[in-house]
């Protein structure tokens, strides 16, 4: 059995509120910081959590500014670039620089960050995420968020809301499941997650083409060990911006997950898991020449 505890670190004027494993009885081989995608929370990475301390591993799952259990920004300020500094600022309470894992928003911040701050990170996974994003699968994921806003009578009706924006993905058998994402409030379930977000002025359509230059620019500083793990069936992220990260970042590599969309890590996760650990040990441990 792993360790769990949550704990609760510094953003950039906020609190954040994370679930740490560690692995028993053996010092661990580092630390993997999970950050999850926009609308999602820390729980999305619990079963890839535990598999990490499983093999050696210390995980620290975050929720992220206005998600979760994490403080909302008074501000309204959640732009990839408030992201990226409360990552910076939990990286500064860490013993050593941490391999740093992000899906869609998480891995841009992790992008960004790691771009601006070369040794914030020992390694970079982003998950479905690269700097040319497709706009049909932004706009998809968007749509899904605003449609929730109003709210869900019950959690059957939420999890057919997430059955409809993900078809291919098995439904669970229960919706219980969604009580960590949802908060009940007059009669109604939301989404815990503030929505002020999506109204953020550089988080907006128009500022697609801003946030993949500044991406871009990231990308060609990193010098860590990369992996894109990518959903075979991603709507996200193209063949041509996969070819175009890989092409950013000399050395990198990709993993695509049959069957898998844009939310890898809902999809399949122990594929996903598979696929990390296998990078961990021969990129990260083994210190391959880039």
């Amino acid at each position: 059995m792993t360790d769990t505890s949550t704990v609760h670190l510094p953003g950039d004027g906020v609190t954040l509120t994370a679930d740490r494993w560690d692995p028993p009885g053996t010092r661990p081989h580092g630390t993997v910081l999970l950050l999850h995608g926009g609308g999602q929370t820390r729980h999305s990475w619990q079963r890839t959590g535990a598999r990490l301390a499983e093999h050696g591993w210390s995980a620290l799952a975050l929720d992220a500014r206005g998600h979760g259990d994490s403080d909302w920004a008074d501000d309204g300020d959640y732009a990839i670039a408030a992201h990226a500094r409360d990552l910076t600022s939990v990286v500064a309470t860490l013993d050593a620089p941490p391999v740093l894992v992000g899906a869609s928003m998480g891995g841009m911040a992790s992008l960004v960050a790691l771009g601006s701050t070369p040794e914030l990170g020992r390694a970079l996974v982003l998950v479905d995420i690269t700097p040319r994003a497709e706009p049909e699968g932004l706009a998809k994921i968007s749509a899904f968020m605003r449609d929730g806003l109003a709210g869900f009578a019950t959690l059957d009706d939420a999890a057919a809301a997430v059955a409809a924006y993900n078809p291919h993905r098995r439904r669970p058998p229960r919706a219980e499941g969604l009580r960590k994402n949802l908060r009940e409030r007059d009669g109604r379930w939301y989404w815990h997650w503030d929505p002020r977000m999506l109204d953020h002025r550089e988080n907006a359509p128009e500022q697609a083409g801003v946030r993949e230059e500044q991406a871009r620019a990231a990308a060609r500083s990193v010098t860590v060990p990369t992996l894109l793990i990518r959903g075979a069936q991603s709507d996200v992220v193209s063949d041509d911006g996969a070819r175009d990260l890989l092409g950013l970042i000399p050395g990198s590599r990709q993993v695509d997950v049959g069957g898998a969309g844009h939310m890898v890590s809902g999809d399949d996760n122990d594929v996903l898991s598979e696929g990390l650990l296998e990078f961990l040990t021969a990129d990260v441990l083994a210190c391959r020449p880039r």
